[in-house]
């Protein structure tokens, strides 16, 4: 007997430069989510505090500043914003994936958080491999979380980004069961081409897969752009586009998008 939930992909802009700020914003829209039915939401790949996009705009000489900041807003597991996300989600009975910062030790990971219906964090996983730009600012995760998880909404993979390039990586959930796949993006970045590149990503594996993918990207709006660009010298380039954010069945038809924004 097959079972109908109701799933959101959140497409969402962090509070600039503040954890605080951004994980106040998330646990508001968890709520927002619960009262309108929503029983699994997928949020942007490190969206608490924000994904570094000074490191795609920056040559590492110049970022130590705004690395430094980065790790001073970014999370450990478990914490208070931990709990405060999974309270959050216990009160909305929803299964939350989210992608943060996390610190551990002196070092930042991109890090998938997954919380059940009753608050408990039931993965915490490391994307594998950073892309390009990111090994200056992320360490490298390891396969200890490359499995799906059964949760009140049924069984969930994630995968964070350039790990859907990752034929193996992605095998691995299929193989596990995966019957939902959190996929998150950051968004705002690498200019239009990259809204339809992670199109063409998220709605292969949902074929492959034979399961529902719920794909997340944040997205920047004009006065954080604006910001950026001041405090890394960038154009607005760089850091426009990219944004993909919809649902997609096992056959690999869309059944809902958000607009393209940031």
């Amino acid at each position: 007997m097959s079972t109908i939930i109701k799933a959101a992909a959140v497409q969402i802009s962090p509070m600039l430069y503040s954890r605080q700020g951004t994980v106040e914003k998330v646990i508001k829209k968890i709520g927002e989510l619960g009262e309108r039915g929503v029983r699994f939401a997928t949020f942007p790949e490190t969206v608490v505090p924000y994904y570094p996009y000074f490191s795609f705009v920056q040559p590492p000489f110049q970022m130590a500043k705004e690395h430094q900041r980065l790790l001073e807003e970014s999370v450990t597991v478990p914490s208070a914003e931990t709990h405060a996300i999974g309270k959050a989600a216990k009160r909305a009975n929803m299964v939350v994936s989210i992608g943060v910062n996390e610190r551990d030790g002196g070092t930042l990971y991109n890090t998938q958080l997954l919380f059940d219906v009753d608050g408990t964090l039931i993965q915490r996983r490391r994307k594998l491999i950073p892309t390009y730009h990111e090994r200056m600012v992320w360490g490298q995760g390891d396969a200890s979380g490359l499995h799906a998880v059964d949760s009140g909404a049924g069984r969930i993979g994630q995968l964070a980004c350039w790990e859907h390039y990752m034929p193996l990586a992605r095998y691995a959930l299929i193989a596990d069961g995966e019957q939902i796949h959190s996929a998150m993006y950051p968004g705002s970045i690498f200019g239009p081409p990259f809204s339809d590149q992670t199109e063409v990503n998220v709605r292969q594996h949902a074929l492959e897969s034979a399961c529902f993918v719920v794909c997340a990207t944040a997205w920047l709006d004009p006065e954080q752009q604006a910001q950026i660009m001041k405090d890394t010298g960038c154009a607005i380039g760089p850091i426009s586009g990219g944004c993909f954010t919809a649902i997609v069945g096992p056959d690999g038809r869309i059944i809902g998008r958000a607009p393209q924004g940031g």
